[in-house]
């Protein structure tokens, strides 16, 4: 039977709800997930994959999601470098004392963030659905919600059925729980792409966890915030990483198109770049998750 512990850490004031699966004398994955989702945003079917091929699994909800501590933004504001203290306060939690870092979004952000500041936790990274840790979304949303033509010189914004997408939930406001699930999970269907089938039950099954495992549900979009904040230590160069890097992006991602992904792999020397076919910025499909998880369990080896 597969050994699985949970665990509360601390990290400053903040508690976080942490999971490990698997054999502790193992080589060390630490799943990051992105924003406003806790750990079991990680499938099982992912983590299986990796626990099957020797490695123990550390996932956890990042603060303001799941189990973990929920936030007053506006009293005690905190950025990626908070959240990427995080990330290294749960290997220090487990014992681990470095860690093959995946980063799915957001999460892949913190993880360039480890391997460039904290560069003795990484063992590797792999960087899933991201982008460059010091590139400013802003403008390129700012164009695109005025009308305007994309710079050709930056990184392209969302796609336009995503932004409407946005829009639709701005005018909508979601009062009841089953509101606040229908619109969730409307949202996951559109960060999946048009491409790839959505698996609607693993994504149910997903969202209605999230929203009745945390205390507030309206505080993970703190972390939209804490992104938002481009402070100094995201401009540092990717050049300065030598963990061994994967960049997984699928070619359908309508959050951070293919382009994100290449330019986070261009700026780590030695990086492999993979597009996935068809991927969105999710893994509810059908086959997807254990797909990405025998190849993190490949670059993990």
């Amino acid at each position: 039977m597969t050994a699985r512990t949970e665990l509360m850490v601390d990290s400053g004031d903040v508690r976080l709800w942490t999971e490990r699966i698997g054999e502790p004398n193992a080589p060390a994955v630490l799943l990051v997930m992105g924003t406003s989702a806790p750990g079991i945003g990680w499938p099982d079917e992912l983590v299986d994959v990796l626990v099957a091929g020797g490695r123990q699994v550390i996932r956890y909800d990042h603060r303001d999601t799941g189990r973990s501590t929920c936030v007053d933004f506006t009293a005690h504001p905190y950025a990626l470098a908070d959240m990427a203290t995080d990330a290294a306060a749960v290997l220090d939690g487990h014992g681990v004392a470095a860690a093959h870092v995946v980063g799915a979004s957001l999460g892949g952000a913190i993880g360039q963030w480890l391997a460039v500041h904290r560069p003795e936790r990484v063992l590797s990274l792999t960087a899933l659905m991201t982008g460059p840790m010091g590139h400013d979304a802003g403008p390129a949303w700012a164009r695109a919600l005025a009308g305007q033509e994309p710079d050709p010189d930056d990184l392209p914004p969302p796609t336009p059925r995503f932004l409407a997408h946005l829009a639709h939930l701005a005018a909508s406001p979601r009062t009841t729980r089953a509101e606040q699930i229908e619109a969730n999970l409307e949202t996951w269907r559109v960060l999946g792409g048009d491409v790839l089938p959505f698996d609607e039950g693993a994504a149910r099954r997903f969202v209605e966890a999230s929203f009745d495992l945390t205390t507030n549900p309206a505080a993970s979009l703190n972390h939209d915030l804490a992104g938002r904040r481009m402070t100094e230590d995201r401009r540092v160069p990717l050049s300065s990483i030598t963990a061994p890097t994967l960049v997984l992006h699928g070619t359908a991602d309508p959050l951070r198109p293919l382009p994100h992904g290449r330019a986070v792999a261009e700026a780590i020397p030695h990086s492999r770049f993979l597009a996935i076919d068809g991927m969105g910025h999710a893994l509810f499909s059908p086959g997807l998750p254990r797909r990405i998880g025998e190849i993190i369990h490949e670059h993990t080896g």
